[in-house]
């Protein structure tokens, strides 16, 4: 069920991608344009995910042991 629900997640955060309700805010929050704010956040949820991802739904049958050969 975890790696059906990653999966999931991976879907939301590619439709999350294109942030086009920002493309015309001209707001700066923290000395950033509110657009480049969005996809700093959005990259480290996509680190969080990759770490999720390799953590939880890495196929272990692809892994290959030294002491297995």
């Amino acid at each position: 069920m975890k790696t059906k629900l990653l999966y999931l997640t991976v879907f939301v955060l590619y439709l999350l991608h294109n942030d086009l309700w920002l493309w015309d805010d001209a707001r700066w929050v923290l000395g950033l344009p509110v657009g480049l704010l969005y996809h700093v956040g959005y990259c480290l949820a996509a680190a969080v995910l990759m770490i999720l991802l390799v953590t939880y739904a890495w196929p272990h049958h692809l892994e290959v042991h030294e002491e297995d050969t």
